[in-house]
Formats: C-alpha cells, sequence, structure tokens
C-alpha cells in the first residue's frame, strides 16, 4: 500500500492536470453516490461535520474518502478538513493507497471551480478576487490561474492581517497577489470572483457584478448559509457541480429555488458543461455563477492522478 503525506499529496495533484483528470471524470463512467454526512456539535463554537464520500469504476477502481470539517479549526490556526481518502482495487478489493484526505479536499475543491470556469469566465479574464483566507482560498488563487492568463488576484478576508500575509506568501510564488480591504471595490473590478468562506449571510452582492463578470461559490454548504444574494441570482445564469448534491445542500440554491427565485430546470452542472448539453458561457456581457459542495468523483479523480503517478515511478 501506498501512504502520500500532505506535502506529497500537494506537490502530485499540480493544478493543470488535476483540471484535467477531474474534467475526464465527469465526462461519466464513475459512479458517485451522495454524500454520508453527520453534524456534530461542538460547545461553543459552530458545528462540525463528518462525512463518507464513496465513487468507484467498475473493474477499476474503488475510492472513498473519509473526511471532518470543523469551521472552528480556523481560529485555532488549524486546517478546517481533514481526513483521508483511501484508494482499492476495482476488482479485487486490495488497498492501494492511503492519501492526505485534507489536501486532496482543498486541491480538487479548487480544480473543479477552476474547471468549472473554464466554460463560463470570459476568455479575456484578467483579474480575479478572492474572499477567504483559508486553504481552499489559498489553492483557488493557483488553480484559476491554470485555465485563465490572469493578470492580478486581489484577496479579502474578515482579518486584513491574514489575507495580507497571504498574499506575501503567494507572491514569493509567482504570482502577482493583493490583499484588499473594501470587498466592494474589489468585486466590482474583477472578471472571476470566488468566495471560500464559512459566513452565514452574503458577503458579495449581485448590485456589485460587473457585466461579464464569473462568481464562483465553493464556501457554503448547508441549506441555512448563504455566500450571495438573491440579485446575483436574478442577474446569473446559475450551474453547479452536480445536480444531485449542490441543490439540495447548498442555501444558495436551496433558498431562492425554494422563493421561486431560481427554478430547478434553470440549473445546469458540470456534467452538462463537460458533456456538451450546455454551451456554458454564451456571451461576453453575461453573468454566471457556479456553486459546488463537491462531489466524490472529484476524490476519485485525484486519488487515481496519484496513485498511478507513484506506481509509473516504481515500475
Amino acid at each position: 500500500m501506498i501512504v502520500v503525506g500532505e506535502e506529497e499529496t500537494r506537490e502530485r495533484l499540480e493544478f493543470g492536470a488535476l483540471v484535467e483528470a477531474i474534467r475526464d471524470a465527469f465526462k461519466g463512467g464513475i459512479e458517485s453516490p451522495a454524500k454520508h454526512q453527520h453534524y456534530v456539535e461542538v460547545p461553543g463554537e459552530p458545528e462540525g461535520k463528518i462525512m463518507m464520500m464513496p465513487a468507484w469504476r467498475s473493474g477499476d477502481y474503488v475510492c472513498v474518502k473519509l473526511v471532518n470539517m470543523f469551521p472552528g479549526n480556523a481560529d485555532r490556526g488549524m486546517p478546517a478538513v481533514s481526513g483521508i481518502v483511501i484508494l482499492f482495487d476495482g476488482r479485487t478489493g486490495e488497498v492501494l493507497a492511503q492519501v492526505d484526505g485534507g489536501e486532496v479536499t482543498a486541491r480538487r475543491t479548487a480544480a473543479a471551480s477552476a474547471l468549472a470556469a473554464d466554460y463560463l469566465a470570459r476568455k479575456d479574464s484578467a483579474t480575479h478576487l478572492v474572499v477567504g483566507t483559508g486553504r481552499v482560498a489559498w489553492n483557488l488563487i493557483f488553480a484559476h490561474c491554470a485555465v485563465r492568463s490572469l493578470e492580478k488576484t486581489f484577496i479579502w478576508g474578515r482579518n486584513y492581517d491574514k489575507a495580507r500575509a497571504m498574499a506575501a506568501d503567494a507572491t514569493k510564488l509567482g504570482a502577482n497577489v493583493e490583499a484588499v480591504e473594501d470587498v466592494e471595490a474589489a468585486t466590482r473590478g474583477s472578471d472571476i470572483i470566488s468566495c471560500a468562506t464559512f459566513s452565514a449571510d452574503p458577503i458579495v452582492f449581485g448590485d456589485w457584478l460587473q457585466e461579464g463578470a464569473h462568481l464562483d461559490l465553493v464556501g457554503g454548504y448547508r441549506p441555512e448559509v448563504r455566500e450571495t444574494d438573491d440579485t446575483s441570482i436574478r442577474r446569473a445564469s446559475v450551474f453547479c457541480d452536480t445536480l444531485g448534491g449542490a441543490p439540495k445542500a447548498a442555501g444558495d440554491l436551496t433558498q431562492p429555488i425554494a422563493s421561486g427565485v431560481l427554478k430547478f430546470k434553470e440549473l445546469h452542472d458540470l456534467y452538462a458543461l463537460v458533456g456538451g448539453s450546455h454551451p456554458g458561457r454564451t456571451s461576453d456581457d453575461e453573468i454566471t455563477m457556479f456553486k459546488s459542495v463537491g462531489a466524490s468523483l472529484e476524490d476519485f479523480a485525484a486519488a487515481v492522478l496519484i496513485y498511478e503517478q507513484v506506481a509509473k515511478e516504481k515500475c
């Protein structure tokens, strides 16, 4: 059995290759049932969530991710997401690999957003705003650079010092990144806006979106929380990662569907974009929105990508 730690996971999941692996996964052939999840009370803090996410391709591989999400870790300076991904042989059930689940989750989440942006963001998108300062936010900076030639990335967080530190670290790696204090002004001036927060209430508003903008919502994963408002829904063409998951789990979709602001039949997912049944962006002034909650076939794609790299090197 191969054991792959956090640092090696990060190194092996290069975003260009990971985006393509996830694109291939959404072409079909992978069974990806709904996640099994439970909420865990944490005294004096937001609830934690434990999840089990299986996926498999018949006769090939079976993948299971066991992951915890505890938002209160942000105040401890710890990642909110931790867990493991286990890859099995799809014919024998033999354990092939154990991979760091927190890093897989962060990188595949960012890569799925980048994949959506490849269909939905303007080809000439040059500016990117990342709202949030956690691990997924960090990965979103670099994932989007794999699909668009971005000239500038802005970072906004409730804690400006954290945003400034993240910008400095990203700049050391060659990205052109600047921390900002005014989220409205940054939104109005950005072609792509990515939100990766645990905010319970809207943090980016539809009135702020310029024509042609692409809004990428990653953080909200419960029906009662939202990162944007109904105005964004009314102004945008709305997409999600999977129709079987996001419309049932994410407040940015469940609430406008319940109120009638958004009709389920108006929603399209990555299967439609990758498969070609929806063309994606249709004009330069169209506003697009993508909402993700994660899908196990993304973990499958990441785990197989890592395992096959390691196995090839050992041959």
